[in-house]
Order: C-alpha cells, then structure tokens, then sequence
C-alpha cells in the first residue's frame, strides 16, 4: 500500500503510479475531431427512433443483453452461449484478464498497441510483457511466442492495430496460436475489423469457424463501424466457459437497454453499414497514399486511421495539425494516429502534412525513402 501524503487513503501502489485513461482530445466548433476513431456519420437508420422508444429508464436492462446475444449468434452462427455482450469491447477484455490473471501471472502483447492494454494488466495485479512491433508496425508474432513462460495466462492481438493501421494475416496468427500452449487465453482484438480490406487479414470468425482453437476468444465493437461509440456496447465470441468467467467479473448491467436497442437497429441497417464503411476505407487509402505521395513513412492502414511515426518530434507535429483545426491524436516519443474524419478533413490534412515532414530532421524514420 501506499501512504503518499496526496492521497487519503491507503492505495495499492502501482494504481496510484498509473496514469488515468486519457481519451482523444475534443474539438471545438470549427475543427475537426480525427482524435477517437470515431465514426464520422450518423446513426444509421433507425437507430436514434430506437434508441428513443427503449424509455423505461425506472426499470433495470436485461442484464445478460438476451435479444442482442440472440441476433449476433444467429448471424455468425453460433450457440448463444458463445457471445457474450459488455460495455464496450474494452470492458470485456478488462473481464477476460481479470478472469485468468492475478499477482504473479504474466499477459503478453505488442506495444505500441492499445493504450488501456497496460492498465488492464496492472487493475489485476498481474504482470505485462511487452513485445516490440517489428520495423513495419506489425505484430512480431515470433516474439510474441516465445516470450510464454509457465506464468503467462493471456496474450492479446490486435489486428488491425490501434495505433498503428497493419493487421496480423490469418496464416501467421493460425500457426502463432499453434505455438502457444493450449492452456493460455489469446484474445484477438478486432475492434476495427469491418473496415480491413486485405484478403489475407486475419477474421476472428473464421478463426472460431472450427473447434480447434477453443482458447481464442474474438472481441469486436459497435463503437467504431456502427457508430455507436457514446452507447458503449460491444461483444465477444468464444468458448462458452471462459465467457462465463469474464461473466463472472462483469459489472452488472453495464449494457444499457437503450445501447443494446441501438445494436439491434444498426443490425437492421446492414446495407447503409455497408457503404458507410466502404467509403471509409476509401477515404483511408486516399489518405494513406497521400501523405506517402507527400514523404511520409505510413504503415499499411487497415482500420479507420493512419499513423505518423514521428517520434520525438510528435508533439510539435501533433501542434501544427491543432493550430489548423485539425484534433489528432499523439503519442509521445512515438507517433500520431490520424482518425479518417468527414471527407472535408482529407485535404486539409494532406496540406498540413505535407507542410510538417519538410521539417523532420534528416533521416527520421517518419521520412519515406525516396
């Protein structure tokens, strides 16, 4: 415990030296907000009339989500007990760790990649193992299985993955799931899924498509494709006993029937979700091509962002994009995560990067070598 003077009362000393969750920076009314990864549309159909009829606020949701686990079972074709429904897919991986892992134990995943990956591990007392990304941002899958050792319980992949764009391809994920003891939990993070277009992506689903594998459990989101992110819903696919632990840890009744409303009508919207996502994407590969037409060094992008590897330089780049209204996203000493926002904000983007990397020092891994 801990008795520093700052803090009343007595608290687990590594909570008190972890810094909090910060979320991407807000907007104001003139600029644009490329911070979150978030969706930048609408509701899709329907969904705002059924967010409006779920109005029986004086009365708990359904706390197991029973109607939403039901269509995403239906649709994936899986047994109901194989989905399980929480706040967000961040809170049903906290459920996950917290369920497999404790003082002692060790969780293993890329870095950089997820920023609440490393709080996770420490809220359970547990113990994380970082694994560099290789020099094209990837998950080095190699070194991710051979850093196990008889105390890891849990190994995280994101793919595609935040911040960074790359996705894990589905042959190297199969045999890095191979090489990995049977016992130990891998969690595949595919909160960006809807938007990769690589055939040779790894598909969670496709993964579970057999009984081979039944220590991957698939975490995926309404937050990002569906636009859904201020309703905080999302699910996980696998096996139904260690859906049943992460169960077992859930806060009870996270899921709000108004989020869960929301779900199903986006559902619904298939056909809309569809070529809102499409457009997207395209939107993120003329963005990509262009700030590589314009000198930089941009990672394959497969979600619905690209990165900037500047480094050092990070905050002075993130500074010159906010003094032209543009809100991204920097991570210090690292690089800066472009969200793909309305089709407005490409070109501006475009015009500030190509103003910035004229400024990197000779030789900075940001540049693109001619």
């Amino acid at each position: 415990m801990t008795d520093a003077p700052d803090i009343p009362v007595r608290v687990r000393p590594e909570i008190a030296a972890l810094p909090a969750y910060r979320q991407g920076r807000q907007a104001g009314a003139e600029a644009f907000k490329l911070s979150s990864n978030e969706n930048p549309y609408a509701p899709l159909p329907g969904v705002q009339e059924a967010v409006a009829a779920a109005v029986e606020f004086n009365r708990y949701p359904d706390a197991t989500a029973t109607a939403l686990r039901e269509r995403l079972a239906a649709r994936f074709g899986r047994t109901v007990d194989e989905v399980h429904v929480g706040a967000g897919s961040v809170s049903i991986l906290a459920q996950l760790v917290q369920a497999v892992s404790g003082p002692g134990d060790e969780i293993i995943y890329a870095w950089r990649s997820f920023e609440a990956y490393p709080w996770l591990a420490v809220v359970a007392g547990a113990t994380a193992v970082t694994v560099p990304l290789t020099d094209g941002a990837r998950h080095d899958l190699d070194a991710m299985a051979a850093a196990v050792t008889p105390r890891t319980r849990a190994i995280i992949v994101c793919s595609p993955n935040n911040p960074t764009g790359p996705v894990v391809r589905h042959d190297d994920f199969d045999a890095f799931v191979r090489a990995v003891p049977s016992d130990v939990l891998v969690i595949l993070d595919e909160a960006y899924a809807e938007f990769v277009t690589d055939p040779d992506a790894v598909d969670g689903l496709r993964v579970l498509g057999g009984e081979e594998f039944p220590n991957v459990v698939v975490l995926r989101t309404f937050s990002k494709a569906f636009g859904l992110a201020g309703l905080r819903v999302g699910y996980a696919i696998g096996h139904p006993r260690i859906l049943d632990a992460a169960r077992s840890t859930t806060i009870p009744l996270s899921v709000t029937a108004a989020a869960e409303a929301a779900a199903l009508a986006s559902l619904d919207a298939e056909d809309e979700l569809l070529a809102r996502v499409r457009e997207i994407a395209e939107r993120r590969d003329r963005l990509a091509d262009g700030l590589r037409e314009a000198g930089w060094d941009v990672p394959q992008a497969q979600g619905n962002f690209v990165w900037l590897p500047t480094g050092a330089e990070s905050l002075a780049v993130a500074a010159a994009f906010d003094a032209a209204g543009l809100i991204v996203r920097p991570f210090d000493g690292d690089g800066i995560r472009i969200s793909v926002g309305e089709h407005e904000s490409v070109a501006k983007v475009l015009e500030i990067a190509a103003s910035v990397v004229r400024d990197l020092p000779t030789g900075h891994s940001g540049r693109r070598i001619a």
